[in-house]
């Protein structure tokens, strides 16, 4: 189908494809799909799948069923999770999310990068396809989890950062070595919260 109908995905050279799925994505859904920032959310997802899935066409196919998903299932719950983020903090570190907020840097998270791209552009494919098939799964708590253990795992270095903008440049660049162990202590952690994960949206 998709062959068929964007040939120029096929065609198009893999360097060059990602600026070619937003513009069919945009053809397909103009009414539904235009602000800048949901075009970055876009963007992020799909420099994130095309390191995931060789073909460029299977790689479309499936940023498209991902979004369109995420967003009809999970579109309500994403502006509530900072705060359940933070209500998690408080059982976990309440020391780190009072530094969080007297710093000013709590409301400056990259809840974006977190939330809406599910994390892609922050951790690498590998830890992010761990997450990514759980959020397909059912659940966009995952999500709150593995920000969650981020903050729990660099929490001495951020108790160290008096500014926001240090907080957030750190946050949104965090190390890429640790990251699989991140996204096993955060299942752990939804575990422990949600009970049966699969039903915990």
């Amino acid at each position: 189908f998709y062959v068929n109908k964007h040939p120029l995905i096929k065609k198009t050279p893999k360097s060059e494809i990602i600026p070619h799925f937003l513009h069919v994505h945009h053809t397909e859904n103009e009414s539904f799909f235009g602000q800048d920032e949901e075009s970055e959310d876009f963007l992020a997802v799909s420099r994130a799948m095309e390191e995931i899935v060789d073909d460029p066409v299977d790689c479309y196919w499936l940023i498209k069923c991902f979004i369109t998903q995420f967003y009809t299932k999970f579109g309500d719950s994403v502006p509530h999770l900072p705060k359940s983020l933070e209500h998690y903090l408080s059982q976990e570190e309440p020391r780190l999310l009072t530094h969080l907020k007297s710093t000013g840097a709590l409301l400056q998270l990259p809840y974006s990068l977190w939330f809406r791209r599910c994390f892609a552009g922050c951790l690498p494919e590998c830890s992010l396809q761990r997450v990514w098939d759980k959020v397909i799964s059912g659940s966009c708590k995952i999500l709150v989890f593995v920000a969650l253990e981020i903050l729990l795992s660099y929490k001495i270095m951020l108790l160290g950062i008096n500014r926001p903008e240090g907080v957030v440049n750190f946050l949104s660049n965090i190390p890429q070595e640790n990251t699989d162990a991140i996204v096993t202590k955060a299942v752990e952690l939804w575990q422990k919260y949600c009970g049966n994960p699969v039903h915990a949206v």
